[in-house]
């Protein structure tokens, strides 16, 4: 059996009001580094894991790096884990967008698992990637530090639930998802935990 924490990035500015963040290199606020830093300590209090996972963004790897640390761990950078590439559609909010691509803005919201973003990609591209660091480990523990969507995507692939339900599952930053798999099955354990951030 793997035990998976699988964490979103901390705070970063430009999460409020919505826009396509996607590929956009955003650092951690002071907000999300406190996040991180409070995320890394209770792991380290309740988890020991062998292999931190990250996204290539800077978010999810200074993120990564505040749970590694208590371990004596170098975050493993998988391409895979990557945001959303939103194409034509990046930095905007879906205000901003509405009017060039009023339908497929509109399609976003009720069937995201339908859009064709322009120049950009479809939901269902990050499960072979989870799966590749799976097949690394048999047993033991580890961390998948990755984004709102990518996470979404990856949670609902473990509850066996279409892309469709995309909206129905909140992740706030530095949540924690605990999952375990085992002989080709998730069993979820939590979601979107966020005690850890309890006064911050």
């Amino acid at each position: 059996m793997t035990a998976i924490l699988l964490v979103r990035h901390g705070h970063v500015e430009g999460i409020m009001p919505v826009r396509f963040r996607g590929r956009a290199e955003l650092p951690l606020s002071e907000l999300g580094r406190r996040q991180a830093a409070a995320l890394g300590h209770y792991i380290a209090a309740s988890f020991k894991p062998e292999a931190v996972y990250t996204s290539p963004l800077s978010r999810c790897r200074d993120t990564a790096a505040a749970i590694a640390g208590h371990f004596g761990l170098t975050p493993i950078v998988i391409d895979g884990l990557a945001d959303i590439d939103y194409g034509a559609w990046q930095g905007l909010t879906p205000e901003d967008a509405s009017p060039r691509w009023p339908q497929e803005v509109a399609a976003w919201r009720s069937r995201p698992h339908l859009v064709e973003i322009p120049g950009g990609e479809s939901l269902a591209r990050t499960t072979a990637a989870f799966h590749d660091i799976l097949a690394r480990h048999a047993t033991g523990t580890i961390a998948v530090v990755g984004h709102e969507s990518v996470n979404r995507i990856l949670l609902l692939h473990a509850l066996e639930l279409p892309l469709a339900r995309y909206w129905h599952l909140g992740q706030e930053p530095c949540a924690l998802n605990r999952l375990e798999f085992s002989n080709g099955e998730f069993l979820i354990g939590s979601m979107n935990e966020t005690q850890h951030l309890a006064g911050l």
